[in-house]
């Protein structure tokens, strides 16, 4: 038996545990989305701006304790000056927030402009909350949390790729006697004195590391593939040209690119100095890891206490799984469709922000955007007689449904300190939602 629903712009008040739900029941609400990071916010920013109430109309999930996104996880050492770029949100620059000390780190000063973001917009978001799975019931979605279940018409996914780092397999990685490490597991360089660093990767943050990590051991630069310096300035309109690459693979349906692959690497001050340290020698990727080091296919080794793999991340989306969003014709990804690439096109009512071309700063505030509002029209196709912000005109079957499920709406909507004993089913038509 499908668990209860409850409905009439629930009360999201914890209850015992810090269940936002009780056992046996999902809170319902028309939008779910999932993720409190850029994207997130800028499609809870754009709902709120249709006339959808937070915590009623729609909810945010976030999985980690505070606001800030992935940007509260970064190295100590990735600072304003150095980060490659901080976007604004829709409807408050960062520089209202900024103090203009370019040595404030990144993990400190992004947070706190998130935190007021949420603060004056009021967006309420709901947090920790960890999103389980995700999966079909009748006409909703059921989100499954850590901490209760909700129902939805329409879900918005921000999970970004924080929470799932990529490592690629190689021979041997499993009898070598070092530390395979990733970027996300990367603090400070000085943990490293003493070592010999492999450093596998052609991107930002493997430039960056690669840096810091030089200036106090030996390293050893791999790559897969020759990097691609870029000379010269880098606009928004070379930036959206360069996210419009990485769109046109996911509206094949292929696995998203990284924006830097076909952007380049930037040629800043920092790269300049580590030419002129001749740390930028770089080597191609060697074909076996042994016990004590790599192994190139011409049998050449080198001896690392370390292999840190600067390989980036994949999409987050394993709590979609049940959804089975991936079509017989993609070849390894997601058939995206939509003005931005954000919708998925065998499910309407899902987008997907902080994936494929919104992985980007920039991206993502404009593929929030381009959900909400997509998102906004296909609910209404499917029920036109709601409005974006509002319930709108009830049709004669809608009120005597009501009629006969007045007595368990006057019980779901009680604070979730007690025991919900609605039993309408979540596929009915005709409940305020």
């Amino acid at each position: 038996m499908a668990p209860a629903s409850t409905d009439d712009d629930p009360d999201m008040t914890p209850g015992p545990a810090g269940r936002l739900a009780p056992p046996g029941a999902a809170l319902k609400t028309d939008i779910v989305v999932i993720g409190g990071g850029q994207a997130g916010l800028s499609a809870a920013y754009h709902l709120k701006q249709a006339g959808l109430v937070p915590r009623k109309k729609f909810v945010i999930l976030d999985a980690a304790a505070a606001p800030g996104g992935a940007w509260q996880f970064r190295w100590p050492s990735l600072t304003l000056s150095t980060v490659n770029r901080i976007h604004d949100l829709p409807g408050l620059p960062f520089s209202d927030m900024a103090s203009g000390e370019t040595h404030v780190q990144a993990r400190v000063a992004v947070p706190r402009y998130f935190a007021a973001y949420e603060q004056a917009f009021g967006l309420r978001v709901l947090r920790p909350v960890k999103v389980i799975l995700v999966s079909r019931r009748g006409d909703r979605f059921r989100v499954e949390t850590d901490r209760g279940e909700f129902s939805a018409r329409g879900l918005i996914n921000a999970t970004g790729t924080w929470d799932a780092p990529y490592i690629p397999e190689y021979p041997g990685a499993e009898r070598f006697q070092g530390q395979h490490l990733h970027t996300r597991d990367y603090r400070t360089p000085q943990a490293f004195a003493g070592q010999h660093v492999v450093i596998v990767g052609a991107g930002i943050s493997a430039l960056q590391l690669l840096g810091e990590i030089s200036k106090v051991t030996t390293t050893t630069w791999v790559t897969r593939q020759p990097p691609v310096f870029r000379e010269g300035p880098f606009d928004d309109q070379a930036a959206r040209a360069a996210v419009a690459l990485v769109e046109d693979r996911v509206r094949a349906g292929l696995s998203p690119q990284s924006v830097v692959s076909v952007t380049g690497l930037p040629v800043t001050p920092a790269v300049e100095e580590m030419r002129a340290r001749g740390v930028l020698s770089r080597h191609p990727m060697f074909t076996e890891i042994t016990e004590d080091g790599v192994r190139w296919a011409n049998g050449s080794e080198v001896h690392a206490d370390v292999i840190l793999w600067c390989t980036g991340f994949r999409s987050s989306l394993d709590h979609l799984a049940p959804l089975m969003l991936r079509r017989p014709d993609a070849e390894d990804g997601i058939v995206m469709t939509g003005r931005l690439a954000t919708q998925v096109a065998s499910e309407p009512r899902i987008h997907l922000v902080g994936y494929g071309p919104s992985t980007s700063t920039i991206g993502a505030n404009r593929a929030g955007r381009a959900a909400a509002s997509e998102l906004l029209t296909s609910l209404a196709a499917a029920r036109p007689h709601m409005t974006c912000g509002g319930r709108g005109k009830r049709g004669r079957s809608e009120t005597t449904s009501k009629q006969r499920n007045r007595n368990d709406r006057r019980v779901s909507a009680l604070p979730f300190t007690h025991t919900a004993k609605a039993t309408s089913k979540e596929t009915h038509h005709g409940n305020r939602h």
